[in-house]
């Protein structure tokens, strides 16, 4: 919901509430001051009776009229006078009277004075119903008033969301803002601004740190390996040293894939492949199967594929490393005597494998250097890091679920 329209909801919502309430207490309010004008005015015949009675002492005569009802019973006392609202027999209109005793000549009458309340609920309704309208058009024109003026203004921050929104901070670009006119939105583009230049800096000198410092480890690389070359060249060292040298090997091999997948990951998140190739992904996953035909029937297994022809616009490297990293996954984390289900088609690569370790961290599956914990294979935790970079810089989807003990990766070419 956005911000202008949840105000919008608030600001109504409130107006509705204080006009039924202020509207209703007008109309009582209302009401009581026409009924007493009407009090007065009974008051006032009130007074011209008992003028008449003391100047001629004798009841005047009845003039019946449609505005008023009078009328003299005998009684056998006087009391003071009463004001009330009744509904006279033979009307059908509610009307406002007053009741006093007075004597006249020796007798006592009951004194009845009566004005129909009709006119006065004309006026009460014809005011309530302007009053209504004017409401009606004052939260109409206010609604429209802050939908329209809420939506300018709310236009410069709307237009920094759609820049943030593009901002991608491997490419460096610098983010300009335009002046709004309004201190807030301005204050608030100047310090994004001054933020992504700072996080640019930052990222700028990590991705130079990890680009030399995996550019530098190749030279000592080089050297140990030769060096071990030489030492497991001499059979005396190699019979006594023999675990320790076959140890440093291996810690040595797996260093040199690390740096190479740094390497790798440096210059994904650089751009700095270009993808204008078109890649026969068909061709492609056929040769990388068969480069690890002796891996898998090493570990008994069984591999499945359904593959259609599928030709996209790509880098043949990189969809090689997609497709190297995904199987050698597929074969590494398996059980012995386990499957592998490769299917290619509709767009979509999909890699389902068999294996004992349980569902995988979906928050942090793709992330640098994640392994299961029960995982026991020598591995980097750069693979899926590395495919999902690939996938993301392409404008792929990779997808990671878990179904029937099979770990099932996927991803959508678009």
């Amino acid at each position: 919901m956005k911000l202008y329209v949840k105000y919008n909801r608030v600001n109504i919502l409130a107006a509705v509430l204080i006009f039924i309430v202020g509207s209703c207490s007008f109309y009582f309010l209302l009401q009581y001051i026409l009924v007493h004008q009407l009090d007065d005015t009974l008051k006032t015949e009130e007074t011209e009776i008992k003028q008449y009675r003391n100047e001629h002492h004798a009841m005047p005569e009845i003039t019946p009229t449609r505005h008023q009802v009078t009328t003299f019973t005998p009684v056998t006392d006087s009391f003071p006078a009463i004001y009330r609202t009744v509904k006279l027999s033979g009307h059908n209109d509610m009307y406002r009277q007053v009741q006093f005793g007075m004597e006249a000549a020796g007798k006592y009458y009951l004194v009845t004075v009566s004005r129909p309340l009709e006119e006065t609920e004309d006026l009460l309704q014809v005011i309530i119903l302007l009053t209504i309208i004017m409401i009606a058009c004052i939260l109409l024109v206010g609604y429209i008033i802050n939908r329209v003026v809420l939506s300018g203004l709310w236009k410069p921050f709307y237009k920094t969301l759609d820049t943030l929104s593009t901002y991608e901070l491997s490419l460096q670009h610098v983010l300009n803002f335009t002046p709004t006119g309004i201190n807030e939105f301005d204050l608030l583009n100047e310090n994004v601004q001054r933020m992504t230049e700072r996080v640019q800096a930052d990222y700028q000198s990590l991705k130079e740190f990890t680009a030399h410092a995996a550019h530098e480890m190749q030279t000592p690389l080089a050297i140990m390996r030769s060096k071990l070359d030489v030492l497991m060249q001499q059979d005396a060292i190699l019979k006594h040293e023999g675990a320790s040298i076959s140890d440093l090997e291996s810690a040595i091999s797996r260093l040199s894939k690390l740096n190479q997948s740094l390497l790798l990951l440096t210059k994904v998140e650089n751009r700095q492949f270009v993808l204008n190739e078109q890649v026969d992904m068909e061709a492609l996953l056929k040769s990388k199967v068969s480069e690890l035909l002796d891996i898998i029937e090493a570990k008994h297994l069984s591999v499945n594929i359904v593959v259609e022809p599928m030709t996209i616009r790509f880098h043949r490297h990189l969809a090689d490393i997609i497709l190297n990293n995904l199987l050698s996954n597929a074969i590494r984390y398996n059980r012995e005597g386990g499957t592998i289900d490769i299917s290619m088609q509709n767009n979509a690569l999909i890699v389902s494998n068999t294996s004992s370790l349980p569902m995988l961290d979906r928050v942090r599956l793709f992330q640098k250097f994640y392994r299961h914990a029960d995982v026991s294979e020598d591995g980097s935790g750069l693979g899926l890091s590395i495919i999902r970079q690939i996938c993301d810089m392409a404008g792929y989807v990779i997808r990671y679920d878990f179904k029937d003990a099979r770990h099932i990766f996927t991803i959508l070419f678009k």
